[in-house]
């Protein structure tokens, strides 16, 4: 049973509605263990030093960066945590964009927002507005201390949260060797461009995903049961459980006064860092160096970061 990374807020304006980020994919990968040839015994990875050959303890390991050929600079954990951003459990939306403005290549991982008990309003209010205008909101996330930027943006009945890469992270397609100009540059005719419109429509149909399966995964894990019935093995290969929502309680808010405050002074209330059960909304509060969220870009430039 999937249970969320996090119990906090989605915070837009001068609203929180609290929420459970859930997780939004499913790993389905068959997983393989390395074992010895000779005997069938697993194969064991150590940590060891590169110059003595010794095994070094969990304990005794430090995180380094290198800066040069053998050169390093050891970070303590402390030294990490101090990063650290410091608004937790809240996805912070700082301005709204197109839906179709962000490039496919800047998506990469999906969560599901599920509001808490009595937080329905807040969020269906935000889901239908963003369908309405055909708008999706871009906002800072914090997940395992590490903050990306993501996109908010509805899908039938839910709220999704999709991570997005930063655009130091994508390799600008004109650094490779690409075919530039127009159809008419090589030798591509209006009948060839025709036929192959022609053969598109009549190869287009409705998305339907269902209709797309993982055929190497199939095959394999046929062979791998064919096996194990062999060996008279009773054992199913693992699947993982859907997503199970764990709401908090929270309470009721006047959504009309709160909408009025946030457009008539472009404010935004930080939501509580801690705790599942928050309100569903705060008093206006300012915030140290924060300036509207109108007054920010959809996508600002941060260093580099991995997903945990």
């Amino acid at each position: 049973m999937a249970r969320p990374l996090w119990n906090g807020t989605l915070s837009f304006g001068l609203l929180n509605v609290p929420v459970a980020l859930m997780p939004g994919e499913r790993r389905v990968d068959l997983h393989f263990r390395m074992l010895d040839a000779r005997d069938r015994k697993p194969v064991r990875y150590e940590r060891v030093n590169a110059e003595t050959g010794e095994e070094v303890p969990w304990k005794d390991v430090v995180k380094a960066f290198e800066y040069s050929k053998g050169n390093y600079v050891v970070l303590e954990e402390s030294d990490i945590r101090s990063a650290a951003p410091e608004s937790h459990e809240t996805v912070e939306v700082e301005s709204f964009v197109d839906a179709d403005a962000i490039p496919p290549a800047y998506f990469e991982k999906p969560y599901v927002l599920v509001p808490a008990k009595k937080a329905e309003k807040g969020y269906v209010l935000l889901r239908e507005t963003l369908k309405d205008t055909r708008k999706v909101g871009i906002a800072r996330v914090v997940i395992r201390a590490r903050e990306y930027l993501a996109a908010v943006m509805p899908q039938d009945d839910a709220l999704l949260l999709l991570l997005l890469r930063y655009p130091q992270e994508l390799v600008d397609p004109a650094d490779y060797a690409l075919p530039p100009g127009k159809a008419g540059a090589y030798r591509i005719s209006a009948k060839e461009r025709e036929m192959a419109a022609q053969l598109i429509d009549s190869m287009s149909g409705a998305w339907r995903p269902d209709d797309y399966h993982d055929e190497f995964r199939e095959r394999l894990g046929a062979l791998i049961r064919k096996k194990m019935k062999a060996r008279g093995a009773k054992a199913s290969l693992p699947e993982e459980a859907p997503p199970a929502p764990e709401n908090a309680a929270t309470n009721v808010v006047d959504f009309m006064s709160l909408l009025k405050r946030s457009i008539a002074g472009k404010q935004r209330t930080p939501a509580a860092k801690k705790g599942p059960a928050r309100a569903a909304a705060a008093a206006p509060a300012k915030k140290a160096g924060r300036k509207g969220a109108s007054a920010k870009p959809p996508a600002r430039k941060r260093a580099g970061r991995r997903a945990g």
